[in-house]
């Protein structure tokens, strides 16, 4: 089982900045498609920002030029830089690790892990 485990939430007012960390328990972590969603109250987990295949990074388009995603691969890390947050950014931040679809094994390996989630509050 891969466990991953966020922080760095908390209140920031509008036009501030917060990181997020997440922090993955696998050895193969090099492997996932790591990436970041949020779900606000009320609404479906959206996307964020993630790695696919080839090294690429997908964003939403609200976050494009505001959101960094990064990842520390030799220590099992995944980052979101949130810069210029707005109160629409308030939510749920959830770390997703997803199995590429050739890797996955039923019952080793899933499709999809998730963390407990960080709340991320933007308010003045």
């Amino acid at each position: 089982q891969v466990q991953l485990v966020e922080s760095g939430g908390g209140l920031v007012q509008p036009g501030g900045s917060l990181r997020l960390s997440c922090a993955a328990s696998s050895s193969i972590f090099s492997i996932f498609h790591m990436g970041w969603y949020r779900q606000a109250p009320g609404k479906q987990r959206e996307l964020v920002a993630q790695f696919s295949s080839g090294g690429r990074i997908n964003y939403a388009d609200s976050v494009k030029g505001r959101f960094t995603i990064s990842r520390d691969n030799a220590n099992k890390k995944l980052y979101l830089q949130m810069n210029s947050l707005k109160p629409e950014d308030t939510a749920v931040y959830f770390c997703n690790a997803r199995t590429p679809a050739t890797m996955i094994v039923p019952g080793k390996l899933d499709p999809d892990y998730w963390g407990q989630g960080t709340q991320v509050t933007v308010s003045s």
